[in-house]
């Protein structure tokens, strides 16, 4: 009988490239401490829930036939709300998987919970699969998490009405595949790869977060609707749902036009500097190289990691605008070119292959 290979194999040994670094400063960067993990959240759900209830207020205001100025408002704060929104599902709960942002494990394990339940994100299944995807980055044979070449289709109307506002297929889509969840069903061969079927516990912790998302999202929008307040329903319940465009421009060019199957972050991954804003939405992950490179390194000492190992990646550009200019090139010439990759210009090599499974400073991820 012929054996059918599986998509995806295991235990692969990458010998990844990595710039070397000084083991004190290496070690000076891979602490970490509540306080900057408390001052990430604290501001980010603070800001979240301040205009959900400033959306909130117009909203009111629009019932007491303060129309005039108070629709305005209603958009301007729903469409501040929802650009944060896609910040507090893969990009929080990535660096909270991490397991980096707070020394104490017990506050990591909790705001991941948090941003998950606000996000209606699954964190059983993506801390396995992030996992892999760090130790084998868009190895084809590997990685199902990002497959390379990506594309963009600008021309899909439903693209720019959830870019700019709300496509109602989201939240629909979203629910459906929770409730998919809590009946225990794992589909798609990176999913069942990554939550295999005879790991019985994680498999239940799979269905269980489900069901409690559903549960939980179904007792507050009861609680809102019974008190009158159903709009919150839309700021709360379905607030990471809507206006991504921030979210979009900021995460998209992470490893789009980079070359797959390759042992160096450098050519796989690609960082940008920004200003502090969307770089603190982002969580710092506009340093995209250096995260691959040292994923043991929290995000708020990304930068400090950049200048240490700067002299040994590509150039970097600033802001969207500029990185948008080269996502945006690429783009075009992937038109005419399918095959084309960028390929970013390197500096003379000074660092070294080494195995990614046994760094030390990825015990934060793979424990």
């Amino acid at each position: 009988m012929e054996t059918i290979k599986p998509k995806y194999q295991k235990n692969a040994k990458i010998n990844w490239y990595r710039t070397k670094v000084d083991k004190k400063v290496m070690s000076a960067l891979i602490k970490q401490d509540n306080w900057h993990g408390f001052m990430q959240v604290g501001l980010q759900l603070g800001f979240f829930i301040a205009t959900g209830l400033l959306a909130y207020a117009a909203f009111l205001n629009i019932q007491m036939t303060n129309w005039y100025w108070a629709i305005p408002l209603l958009l301007l704060a729903l469409f501040v709300h929802g650009t944060q929104g896609p910040f507090l599902g893969l990009v929080a709960i990535h660096e909270l998987c991490h397991k980096t942002p707070f020394k104490s494990k017990l506050w990591n394990e909790f705001f991941l919970k948090v941003y998950s339940f606000l996000s209606w994100s699954d964190p059983i299944w993506f801390r396995p699969s992030h996992v892999k995807h760090h130790q084998v980055t868009v190895h084809s044979d590997y990685d199902g998490e990002v497959t390379l070449p990506q594309s963009f289709n600008f021309r899909n109307w439903p693209f720019w009405l959830g870019i700019l506002a709300i496509d109602p297929r989201t939240p629909y889509n979203i629910i459906k595949a929770t409730i998919s969840r809590a009946k225990g069903i794992v589909d798609g061969d990176w999913n069942n790869f990554v939550l295999p079927e005879e790991d019985k516990k994680m498999r239940k912790d799979y269905a269980n977060w489900a069901r409690f998302q559903l549960i939980g999202h179904l007792v507050l929008a009861t609680l809102f609707i019974a008190t009158g307040n159903w709009f919150l329903i839309l700021v709360f319940n379905f607030g990471s749902m809507y206006c991504t465009w921030l979210g979009f421009l900021c995460g998209s060019p992470q490893h789009y036009g980079m070359s797959p199957n390759v042992p160096d972050f450098r050519l796989c991954c690609r960082t940008y500097t920004c200003s502090w804003l969307p770089g603190f939405l982002y969580w710092n992950m506009q340093y995209h190289i250096e995260h691959h490179m040292y994923p043991g390194v929290p995000f708020y000492n990304l930068p400090k990691l950049r200048k240490a190992i700067e002299h040994d990646l590509p150039p970097a550009p600033h802001g969207l605008w500029a990185t948008w200019q080269g996502i945006l090139d690429i783009h075009k010439k992937t038109k005419t070119d399918p095959s084309y990759q960028f390929i970013p210009r390197l500096p003379q090599s000074k660092g070294e292959f080494v195995d990614d499974l046994v760094l030390e400073n990825e015990a934060s991820l793979t424990a």
